[in-house]
């Protein structure tokens, strides 16, 4: 399946981006690869997919300020406005706006629900066509290069060809990065945040963790839990847990929570919520099997598990960025050790070896890997100099 950037399709093809509010975020759901199926890595194909997004801000005239913002492993689209599932504000509201660090006044932002999520876009929970019932296990599984060519899918249907840059966090700058080895003519820039070329080993066995987690809850009913009438709630959700104190750091956890009790003034010599540490990571695990599937993270993890950008070159990382004239910055955190400063500087090196053009940041922060979501004032300016950089020197301004 082709998807350079193709001619703009006429108007009853595609949703018109350029008419877009500047003002509020749009949330739609594009029905694609209806006549040609996706093909994934794996060989299967996909298709008709369904890929739910979110836009902000306009499309100018020439299809030039399109930015992509790629989610996290338990993100979604909705990066602005109300997530219409917890009510909360999109997981970046302090970055992206009208006037701020992703200035929605000047460029036009986009993020997609990855394939395999559960928040619109095709997945597991989905119905399978051929048995009219829920995919489970059924479903394909799926890589980080699959959820990219669905977005550039989602792109050839907005009538986009090459966007102004690409930016993801955790995830999303696996997201970030296959994007530009694979489209590298499409896009003018990649800013990659606590990434990696490909998931480590420790990484990996914290998602084995997690996958177990779900698959010993007798709720989880092999992956057919949709048809059951159950979920998988208590596995889920100590998943959940566990990924989540990779996220933070122990000065962070500390800081936070330290051994203070939760709403007692002494131990119960019991098995209840004595800290609020305890607390805390059960109000997360609690609040995450609401708008999150379990399956979707079985398969979400994997697509994680088996991303590696060498992998494909002889297991040499330089030559996945050979000849490649995207402008690249990485961000990684000091804190960070899911993963730390040492994985952001081997893609640095292996840029520098193929004569790529990279700029790279290690921030210093005690927040640990979640930073990028946070007020980290030397990201923010890092990303903001970084985008006015590449605007410049594309001769033009969004």
């Amino acid at each position: 399946m082709i998807l350079q950037s193709p001619s703009t399709p006429a108007p009853h093809d595609r949703d018109d981006a350029s008419r877009d509010s500047p003002d509020s975020p749009v949330n739609r759901i594009a029905n694609l690869c209806t006549d040609v199926p996706l093909t994934l890595d794996s060989g299967a194909t996909l298709g008709p997919i369904s890929v739910a997004y979110q836009t902000a801000g306009r499309l100018n005239a020439d299809r030039s300020n399109a930015i992509l913002i790629c989610h996290a492993l338990t993100g979604d689209q909705y990066v602005v406005g109300t997530h219409p599932v917890t009510g909360k504000p999109g997981w970046w509201t302090g970055l992206v706006g009208p006037g701020k660090v992703i200035d929605t006044d000047r460029y036009f932002i986009i993020c997609s629900n990855v394939l395999g999520g559960c928040q619109g876009t095709t997945g597991p929970k989905d119905i399978n066509p051929a048995t009219g019932k829920p995919w489970g296990l059924e479903f394909p599984v799926l890589t980080i290069g699959d959820m990219v060519r669905a977005q550039a899918t989602l792109l050839d249907h907005l009538g986009i060809g090459t966007l102004f840059c690409v930016i993801g966090g955790s995830m999303g700058a696996m997201q970030a990065l296959q994007w530009a080895v694979t489209f590298p003519d499409r896009q003018r820039a990649c800013v990659a945040i606590a990434g990696s070329w490909r998931h480590s080993a420790q990484n990996i066995a914290f998602h084995e963790v997690g996958r177990q987690a779900i698959m010993a809850d007798p709720d989880w009913r092999g992956g057919d839990y949709p048809n059951q009438g159950t979920i998988p709630k208590r596995g889920l959700a100590v998943a959940r847990m566990t990924a989540h104190i990779t996220y933070l750091s122990e000065p962070a956890l500390h800081r936070k929570f330290g051994r203070k009790l939760h709403d007692r003034e002494k131990v119960t010599y019991g098995f209840d919520a004595d800290f609020q540490v305890e607390s805390y990571l059960r109000h997360q695990g609690a609040s995450f099997v609401q708008r999150f599937d379990a399956n979707s993270y079985l398969y979400i993890t994997r697509a994680m598990d088996y991303f590696d950008l060498a992998a494909d070159h002889d297991g040499v990382l330089a030559r996945a960025f050979s000849g490649n004239p995207v402008r690249f910055c990485l961000v990684s955190f000091s804190s960070d050790w899911l993963f730390p400063t040492g994985e952001s500087r081997a893609i640095v090196r292996a840029m520098t070896a193929a004569a790529a053009n990279v700029s790279f940041v290690e921030v210093s922060t005690d927040k640990g890997h979640d930073a990028f979501l946070l007020d980290e004032p030397e990201f923010h300016d890092t990303l903001s100099g970084f985008l006015d950089g590449v605007a410049k020197l594309a001769g033009s301004t969004p």
